[in-house]
């Protein structure tokens, strides 16, 4: 079969890869029918993720149909239509117990495209299938559901629960990215007074208010300062950091109020400097996270009910050949307007993102 692989930083190529086969009696072999790229691998192809190995197929988030099953697989079977999560979780550790997936002490957790062979291909091998896909309604396109597999639940879970958003609160989001623009969707969710997104990128900044921000700052033109004459000096009640890199996560710390939480989703492959010596006295909680995906069945819900504006996140369509051409555009997201792209889809180059929320999940 063909997959992406990573051959070290700044080095990939879609190429022939072995077929995968069932190695563990809870394995499923899906055949992919829709992928997409994640920011994270961007960080993968950096070199910010060394636990990567050169040699691995490349991704976690796909859409695809059950090929086969290992003998103790019980809930899914040959021609089911599955979401593949980003998390596999064995079920059976600790922390699968408490329903931290993400922190897997049995095998799972983060592996997919990271540990092993990853969904960027043609099929790939999913571990522990039971917990680690979800049967998808025939209501919801693979277009849209594919988005379920890791940026809907980590703004939801890492950015916007942990950040432990309320009604009435002012929301500042840096990086208006996939994950920023899930955050200010997800965000909207419990009534904040206000969201601010910060961005560096018009397109993306514009993108922020369709999905619902209410203001929008430049990060070249003093963020702190819109947040502070928005809250009467006091700052953002929750910042979520979507982007990764140091200056990103100091800007937030400056913009959260005394009692405030700023919760870090972005992926930092550079240390950041942590100011004690303004933060000890605030009150602050700070939180990072890698996502659990227990919000996955919940999110899905929502999209069948057309509740998640996940098409207007969509704005490359490729054919799954295209990898390489759909990951550089997706890499130079400031030229090309790209914001998720999805490949596997009828071959065309765009979809437009809608001015309104339209057909959403359905």
């Amino acid at each position: 079969m063909k997959g992406f692989v990573f051959h070290g930083p700044g080095q990939s190529a879609w190429e022939d890869v072995p077929d995968p086969a069932i190695k563990e009696s809870t394995d499923a072999i899906v055949r992919i029918g829709t992928v997409t790229i994640c920011g994270t691998d961007l960080h993968i192809l950096k070199g910010d993720v060394p636990d990567v190995r050169p040699g691995t197929v490349l991704g976690h988030e796909a859409v695809g149909e059950i090929v086969e099953v290992g003998s103790d697989v019980r809930t899914v079977r040959p021609g089911d239509r599955v979401l593949i999560s980003c998390i596999s979780a064995c079920g059976r550790c600790r922390y699968c117990r408490e329903g931290s997936y993400g922190q897997c002490q049995g095998g799972g957790g983060w592996i997919l495209g990271h540990l092993i062979d990853g969904t960027q291909a043609e099929y790939v091998r999913v571990p522990f299938a039971d917990l680690s896909v979800h049967a998808l309604p025939g209501a919801v396109e693979s277009k849209d559901a594919v988005l379920l597999a890791d940026i809907f639940p980590t703004s939801y879970e890492v950015g916007v629960l942990n950040g432990q958003v309320r009604p009435g609160d002012t929301v500042a989001i840096v990086g208006a990215g996939p994950i920023g623009l899930a955050a200010i969707a997800t965000a909207r969710l419990f009534a904040p007074e206000r969201i601010v997104a910060v961005d560096l990128a018009a397109s993306r900044l514009e993108a922020a208010k369709r999905l619902g921000a209410d203001a929008v700052a430049d990060a070249r033109e003093e963020p702190e300062q819109l947040i502070a004459d928005l809250t009467d000096g006091l700052g953002a009640d929750v910042v979520i950091e979507a982007v990764g890199v140091p200056e990103s996560f100091e800007l937030c710390t400056r913009m959260v109020r005394p009692g405030g939480h700023v919760a870090n989703v972005g992926v930092h492959g550079k240390p950041a400097t942590l100011h004690l010596e303004d933060l000890w006295i605030k009150n602050v909680t700070i939180t990072t996270g890698l996502v659990d995906t227990y919000s996955t069945p919940t999110l899905l819900r929502m999209a069948t009910a057309g509740r998640l504006p996940t098409a207007q996140l969509i704005t490359h369509a490729f054919p799954l050949e295209s990898m390489e051409e759909a990951y550089d555009v997706f890499a130079r997201a400031a030229d090309t307007g790209a914001l998720k792209v999805v490949l596997g889809e009828p071959s065309h180059e765009e979809v437009a993102v809608p001015a309104t929320r339209g057909r959403e999940g359905s």
